[in-house]
């Protein structure tokens, strides 16, 4: 074999492992993180080495939390996905299951011992997520209801992660998990109709959720740290790209359009952080946020999100 051979099939491994890990959406992990940092306050009590070195550690436990979480999904669904997709690189062979369980394994290890140097909260807290991922990738996924809660969850604690670079600001805050919660939850819903196709009163449960987000956005005006105002147009962005695509799931939900409801819903999640983040700190950082965007737009095309 020669070593241009050997060179290729090195490449075309490691581009299957890095499919594996969902590169465009580990950069809306990354927002969680940041809009956390500024409900904590983070960005408006001075900037310091350490402070930027808080961000660094969650920003790395984040990518490891998502990357093993999203791996260890197509380690669980292996076999399923034999039959329904067996382009994804485990069942084309591209990447080996005892290589996927290492790699989601070292990710995880990896996220929890990031997350323990800026604190044993933040640990906790990854602790928390990576449970709820792995729960999520063997169980839960195939339950309705359970399901959408659980993927939730696991979003919920990774902005309180970002939260808890000022550790105290975890429980002065921890409402502002349910958002995420509730959007995630939403797109949960509507995937599971990404493979045969959807219901049509799933995509309107769907919208509801959306409509729930939105409103909780808004009320987050009542609070006097929060600036509703210069939030709105980053609102409306994030409503203009989300809401067209999970109607037109609705009122049609093919396999097609639930796919791009999906990934819409996904990639709006840098524009919901930046949007919730603005109103906390200002709207120069909302837009540093929002730059997340075309990265995971660009990502996003050379590999897949779903």
């Amino acid at each position: 074999m020669s070593s241009i051979t050997i060179k290729s099939n090195k490449f075309q491994s490691t581009w299957a492992y890095l499919q594996l890990m969902r590169p465009a959406n580990i950069v809306t992990a990354w927002a969680d993180i940041l809009l956390g940092y500024a409900v904590a306050g983070a960005v408006t009590v001075g900037i310091s080495n350490l402070n930027f070195m808080t961000l660094g550690w969650l920003i790395l436990a984040t990518t490891g939390l998502y990357g093993g979480g999203v791996v260890f999904n197509d380690v669980c669904d292996a076999q399923l996905d034999a039959v329904e997709r067996p382009e994804r690189p485990i069942p084309s062979g591209e990447a080996t299951l005892s290589g996927a369980i290492a790699l989601g394994t070292l990710l995880l290890v990896m996220a929890i011992i990031a997350a323990a140097i800026v604190s044993q909260l933040s640990a906790i807290l990854a602790i928390i997520v990576a449970t709820c991922a792995l729960t999520y990738d063997k169980w839960s996924k195939h339950q309705t209801i359970l399901g959408p809660l659980n993927m939730g969850l696991c979003r919920g604690g990774n902005l309180l992660l970002g939260v808890s670079a000022i550790p105290s600001a975890v429980g002065n805050h921890w409402y502002l998990a349910l958002i995420p919660i509730i959007y995630i939850a939403a797109i949960t819903a509507i995937a599971q109709g990404e493979v045969q196709g959807g219901k049509k009163v799933t995509g309107m449960i769907a919208i509801a959720l959306i409509a729930i987000v939105i409103g909780s956005i808004l009320s987050l005006g009542l609070l006097p740290e929060y600036t509703l105002l210069i939030t709105l147009p980053f609102l409306a962005l994030f409503t203009a790209l989300v809401l067209p695509s999970f109607i037109k799931a609705s009122i049609n939900p093919e396999p097609k359009l639930i796919q791009m409801a999906v990934k819409a819903g996904i990639l709006s999640l840098i524009v919901l952080d930046a949007t919730i983040a603005t109103g906390f700190s200002n709207w120069i950082y909302g837009l540093l946020l929002l730059a997340l965007l075309p990265l995971s737009r660009f990502l996003a095309r050379l590999f897949a999100v779903t």
